[in-house]
């Protein structure tokens, strides 16, 4: 059937060599602090909160549990992107694998993950900004501060800061990649100062009584928790939205994507234990800011005043990261025909999809300065869940058929492991709420309908002759 045909990789690899495309200017340090970026931001400062009141204690398990089923999803992605360095990640890697319609709805899904989380992001960027600015007197006017609707019994208009962040890195990305990275690195280095500083002081106020009883509520605490962190660990497959833009994709990618998830789960594990053994779990109630409220329960105010900058920088990078990402994926299905055309054009001065950038960077961010939080957060988890899913199917399907591709990396235990990443994401997407289940849904439908009423027939391999037959 048309719908299942898929793209042959050797054309998609040479295609994306040619003059005038993508530059290659990113190296492993490049890519392991990109997927640090990307990950170390609302998950560390905002989330370690909400998963010890659904945990306790145990919420370095929850972490524990998140990371292995990143851990297994990364391995395939890692094959995948050393491979086929090609921009679109999962995406790209359907297309070649399972089939149009597959890449196209894992594709749709993408778009509205990566751009929800940017919105969402956004939005707790300007509440630690908000927070940071009236601890030295200064407050927006009340109506700018949120979204309509956003705090009740409060009149607001729109979310500025959020906005205004969007619209600051959407420039930045919109000149150039090699340039964004330098900022990146700059925050990320910051940032991951800031944390290892939280570790140092914490440390010494650990009371261990606050860890007992450590699970208080039981393996269904802990597993509704890791399906909540696993957000946390979203970010690593941006990295391989990059894959075009590598000096060296084949060495470089596997680096960056297993790099940078294993150092977050390190700290992530290591802070939440910190962070439990300081604060009693119960008093993480209504806290959006945890890590400050335990240095402040151990009175190392001047500490908490750097987290709360250190959390600034992280939600930075976060949205600058998967700004980056969704436009690498909507820049690869543009140019498969799949999305208009002008979305996948490069400047000539800047290197970078333009158009595609600020497309993502106005909408976005108008739904962060518009739309409250906690509606931005309900889809995000379980569309990443079905991409990771699919990618560990896509490389048993690729080891079937293309078994003499070259693989710089290689996944190891297949099709074990990636059957275990399957598996893993599948029960934590059990533990999400139904609603969640049923916009996510709803969106994928609208998805098929804009498959068959307008990407079908504009796809580049609709308009291809068949096998055999000479193009005119």
């Amino acid at each position: 059937m048309s719908i299942f045909r898929t793209k042959n990789l050797d054309d998609m690899v040479a295609a994306s060599r040619k003059p005038g495309g993508l530059a290659k200017v990113l190296g492993p340090f490049d890519l392991i602090l990109m997927g640090i970026g990307a990950i170390v931001g609302t998950g560390i400062f905002v989330l370690t909160g909400t998963g010890a009141l659904t945990a306790g204690p145990a919420l370095t398990i929850s972490f524990v549990i998140a990371a292995i089923a990143c851990g297994f999803a990364a391995l395939c992605y890692a094959e995948f992107a050393s491979s086929v360095p090609v921009a679109g990640s999962i995406y790209t890697y359907s297309y070649a694998t399972l089939g149009e319609v597959v890449a196209w709805m894992i594709g749709w899904d993408l778009l509205l993950e990566y751009g929800l989380a940017t919105s969402a992001v956004s939005v707790g960027w300007s509440g630690y900004l908000q927070s940071l600015v009236a601890s030295v007197g200064y407050r927006l006017p009340v109506e700018l501060t949120a979204a309509p609707g956003a705090v009740p019994g409060v009149s607001t208009w729109f979310n500025l800061p959020a906005l205004l962040i969007m619209l600051v890195l959407t420039a930045m990305l919109s000149l150039g990649v090699r340039e964004s990275a330098r900022v990146n690195n700059i925050m990320v280095a910051i940032k991951i100062g800031v944390v290892l500083l939280f570790i140092a002081v914490g440390v010494g106020h650990v009371e261990p009584s606050n860890w007992r009883p450590y699970a208080p509520f039981g393996a269904t605490g802990i597993m509704s928790a890791a399906a909540l962190v696993f957000f946390a660990f979203i970010g690593f497959d941006a990295v391989t939205s990059a894959a075009e833009e590598v000096k060296r994709p084949e060495r470089d990618l596997p680096i960056g994507i297993i790099g940078s998830l294993a150092a977050c789960a390190v700290l992530y594990v290591v802070v939440s234990a910190i962070m439990t053994g300081i604060v009693p779990y119960q008093k993480f109630l209504g806290v959006d800011h945890p890590v400050t409220l335990a240095l402040e329960y151990a009175g190392e105010n001047w500490v908490a005043r750097f987290v709360n900058l250190g959390a600034i920088l992280g939600m930075t990078t976060v949205i600058l990261v998967m700004a980056y990402g969704q436009t690498r994926i909507i820049f690869a299905m543009s140019r498969d025909g799949l999305l208009p055309k002008k979305l996948s054009e490069v400047h000539p001065k800047h290197h970078t999809p333009f158009f595609a950038t600020w497309m993502v960077g106005l909408i976005f961010g108008g739904i962060a300065a518009l739309v409250p939080l906690n509606v931005l957060t309900e889809l995000i988890n379980i569309g990443t869940l079905a991409a990771f899913c699919l990618v560990s199917v896509a490389v048993i399907v690729l080891r079937k058929k293309r078994p003499d591709l070259h693989r710089a990396f290689r996944c190891p235990g297949v099709p074990v492991i990636p059957a275990l990443a399957v598996v893993m994401c599948l029960a934590l997407m059990s533990f999400l709420a139904w609603f969640t289940w049923m916009a996510f849904l709803v969106w994928l439908a609208i998805g098929l309908v804009v498959y068959f009423g307008y990407a079908r027939h504009h796809s580049v391999l609709n308009k291809a002759p068949p096998a055999g037959v000479p193009a005119k």
